[in-house]
């Protein structure tokens, strides 16, 4: 449910509905960043919904009270009819923004990180990717480098100006993580983590979550729903791709994903071309298809050197095709109205 308040609210009226909220045993949660307070209410109602909301409709302030049928609240256009816009950094994702994130899979070393920061920055790239705790199928593949790839992410911030997004995998790791990392990156693999979404929400940090290999778009939204009940707000949304009877490529890319998941929620919608396809021929073009479709921002994996890269190597870009792939990019961001 929503309680909706009137346009000259006044401020001890929106607090005489929050605290009634808190009475009954609820939790409110106010939506921040626009004109008229909306006020969701969270947790498990014990009387008639309808009841309920004539209870608020009755309260001074109130415009009306709304029932949301989604199971998720706080991530529901119903309650947040405008698209939100989540800040790495400077860099802006959502509201008609569509901002690139890029970087190698891997953190290997600070000369590494160096080099691949003048690159995907001197493309257009406004955030820096790399992992350094990292989700290998295999146990004899390189893991990452830990707290020493974090330090060197934040020495290549400190010279470049350019915020980094870095993946946690486990709540034990998010107050590290979180001291070194301007973006929270939740990996396919832990997308319904639900201990990791919690620790995660109690930060204020942004977060992009990506879709699991399996999940549903629906469950992915419930994920997100978990973020945002712990009151971290700044979340984004990563599609990419999922797995099919289809072997052709690592994944198949749901590009459907982004106008459902826009008509679902308010959070910014950002494509994964790397990890949907496996195969760095076919980034481009797949990176292109995203953008067209709407997309708020791409996550591209970029090396120095693909062919001796630690991980992924295979999906990832030279410099050459990612500038090549940014120049492509301005032009269909310019036909569809965005701003890149």
């Amino acid at each position: 449910m929503i309680v909706i308040m009137n346009t000259g609210a006044r401020p001890e009226e929106v607090e005489a509905v929050k605290q009634e909220i808190t009475n009954l045993g609820l939790r409110p949660f106010e939506n921040p960043g626009v004109e008229r307070k909306v006020i969701a209410v969270l947790g498990e109602v014990g009387m008639d919904k309808a009841e309920l909301a004539n209870h608020f409709n009755a309260m001074p302030g109130v415009d009306r009270a709304e029932l949301i049928s989604n199971p998720w609240k706080l991530a529901s256009r119903t309650y947040h009819p405008e698209d939100s816009i989540v800040m790495i950094g400077e860099a802006k994702f959502g509201g008609g923004y569509s901002s690139v994130a890029a970087g190698p899979c891997s953190v290997e070393s600070l000369p590494q990180m160096r080099l691949s920061a003048d690159i995907v920055k001197a493309a257009g790239a406004r955030a820096l990717r790399g992992g350094a705790f990292k989700p290998r199928t295999s146990p004899y593949a390189f893991q990452g480098m830990g707290e020493e790839g974090l330090k060197i992410l934040a020495e290549v911030r400190a010279e470049t100006g350019m915020p980094v997004v870095t993946e946690v995998m486990s709540e034990t790791e998010v107050e590290l993580v979180d001291r070194y990392a301007d973006c929270l990156q939740i990996g396919a693999r832990n997308v319904q983590n639900y201990a990791l979404l919690k620790a995660v929400g109690q930060t204020r940090t942004p977060v992009m979550l990506k879709r699991g290999f399996g999940t549903k778009i629906k469950d992915f939204v419930m994920s997100a729903e978990y973020l945002m009940a712990g009151g971290n707000t700044q979340v984004i949304m990563v599609e990419r791709g999922i797995q099919t009877f289809e072997d052709s490529c690592r994944n198949t890319t749901d590009i459907n994903a982004i106008p459902v998941l826009k008509s679902l929620t308010h959070l910014p919608i950002v494509l994964d071309p790397s990890h949907a396809t496996g195969k760095s021929a076919y980034v481009p073009a797949i990176a292109r298809a995203g953008l067209a479709a709407g997309c708020d921002g791409l996550l591209i994996e970029v090396h120095p050197d693909p062919a001796h890269a630690a991980s992924d190597g295979a999906q990832s870009l030279n410099g050459p095709a990612f500038q090549t792939l940014m120049d492509q990019l301005r032009r269909i961001a310019d036909a569809v109205d965005r701003k890149l």
